[in-house]
């Protein structure tokens, strides 16, 4: 079923780029919306493999809104978005 979720930390097309490829083993085609704020990704995806999703995003660094993170966890999320934020941009190329 196609669901939408809020993420955290995606700034541009090169984030979008990472989510998509790195996600897209494990989920499909995903689609990322950078038009609204807080961004949106949408894919088919069943409510079982919401908890899987929930940590691929965490260890891309692109939380989901709803994700409940410390500090430290908050900033080492933005951390690791600029580091796939930059190899995404690097793989548009």
């Amino acid at each position: 079923m196609k669901q939408t979720f809020e993420v955290v930390n995606v700034k541009c097309g090169g984030c979008a780029s990472t989510l998509k490829s790195k996600l897209k083993d494990q989920f499909g085609d995903v689609d990322v919306d950078l038009d609204v704020t807080p961004r949106k990704i949408t894919l088919d995806i069943d409510d079982s493999q919401i908890e899987q999703l929930t940590k691929a995003l965490r260890k891309l660094g692109y939380p989901l809104t709803t994700d409940e993170m410390g500090l430290l966890e908050g900033t080492t999320a933005k951390a690791k978005s600029f580091v796939s934020c930059a190899v995404g941009k690097m793989n548009e190329s």
